[in-house]
């Protein structure tokens, strides 16, 4: 479409402000900043500390808007669901030497869900592997295992009773 423009942006959950990147782009597309940010602030406040992906889909012509949300990466929900605080040091979860924390089946499941809507994954087990992935390079260990250990016991079946669904 001619008339419609759409703005990206990586913003806090809860916390976008009219400030770069969102002010700046906003600006010539014609719409109320105000009521744009405040959309994205409620549409994102339930991922507060993290940072989301939004987009702004302006039709320039009538200056209305849209708002997407995205999810944010699943670093930062395992984070959350570690209790971390973003951003987490380098040298805090070394891959294979020093440990940010250990998620629980349970909670890996709260990120498998979260990450649904936009993973490539065709089932619960494949999301969870993806999920567990993603805590072998964070230095999460899961269920109290390294994560690679516990990707051993996915694929062999031993949480099967446990991942049955989408």
């Amino acid at each position: 479409m001619a008339n419609q423009m759409i703005i990206p942006a990586m913003v806090e959950g809860g916390k976008a402000s009219a400030g770069p990147p969102l002010g700046p782009a906003l600006g010539p597309a014609g719409v109320n900043i105000g009521q744009v940010i405040a959309q994205i602030n409620e549409k994102t406040k339930a991922f507060s500390g993290m940072s989301v992906p939004v987009k702004v889909i302006v039709d320039t012509k009538a200056k209305t808007f849209e708002i997407e949300v995205g999810t944010p990466p699943t670093s930062a929900l395992i984070k959350k669901e570690l209790g971390l605080k973003e951003p987490v040091k380098e040298t805090e979860g070394e891959k294979g030497k020093k440990t940010i924390g250990n998620i629980t089946l349970k909670q890996l499941l709260n990120v498998a869900a979260a990450k649904k809507d936009q993973s490539l994954a065709k089932s619960l087990k494949a999301r969870i592997l993806e999920a567990t992935g993603t805590c072998l390079s964070l230095g999460a260990t899961v269920e109290g295992k390294n994560a690679k250990e516990f990707t051993a016991d996915v694929k062999t079946g031993k949480y099967d009773g446990q991942l049955q669904g989408d």
